[in-house]
C-alpha cells in the first residue's frame, strides 16, 4: 500500500493566537474550514511543503475539547493519505492495530477520514485519509 504524509494536526485553544504564532514561524495560511458535523474550526498552513492543520473545538464536548482538557494544546494527530481507506482499515486491523473508526467519515479538505488508536503508533493518534469520491449532479 502506497502511503504519504498528508498533514500534521495540532490542537489549539485560541485559533487566532495559534495562527499568528505559526505565521511568525514562517508558515503560510492556505485555507480555513468549519466542520459543523464535528464542531471544529480548522486552519490549514503550509510550512515549507509540509501541511499543518490547526484544530480548535467549537463546543465543550467534542473529542478535541476533551483532548485539550487532558493534554493541552499541541500535536493531535498525524494524517496519512492512503489510496483505499476501507482496505487500509481492514489491513491495519488484520495486523493487530486498534481502530477508533471502522468506517470512514467525512473530514476536512474533501477527504474521508478514519482514526487509529494511539496505542497503534507508539502513543500518536493516526488519521488515515482519502479524497472523497466526486458525487454526480444527480446524487
Amino acid at each position: 500500500m502506497a502511503i504519504q504524509l498528508s498533514h500534521i494536526g495540532v490542537a489549539v485553544r485560541d485559533m487566532e493566537d495559534a495562527v499568528q504564532r505559526w505565521l511568525a514561524l514562517g508558515a503560510r495560511k492556505t485555507g480555513e474550514e468549519v466542520l459543523e458535523s464535528m464542531q471544529l474550526h480548522l486552519v490549514f498552513l503550509d510550512l515549507g511543503g509540509t501541511a499543518v492543520e490547526l484544530i480548535a473545538s467549537r463546543a465543550p464536548d467534542t473529542p478535541v475539547a476533551r483532548f485539550l482538557e487532558r493534554r493541552g494544546p499541541g500535536l493531535h494527530h498525524l494524517s496519512i493519505q492512503v489510496p483505499d481507506l476501507e482496505s487500509a482499515l481492514r489491513e491495519a486491523e488484520a495486523r493487530g492495530l486498534r481502530l477508533i473508526d471502522r468506517t470512514p467519515r467525512d473530514g476536512a479538505h474533501h477527504m474521508q477520514v478514519a482514526f487509529l488508536h494511539p496505542d497503534s503508533a507508539a502513543g500518536v493518534l493516526v488519521e488515515y485519509c482519502q479524497p472523497r469520491p466526486e458525487r454526480s449532479a444527480g446524487s
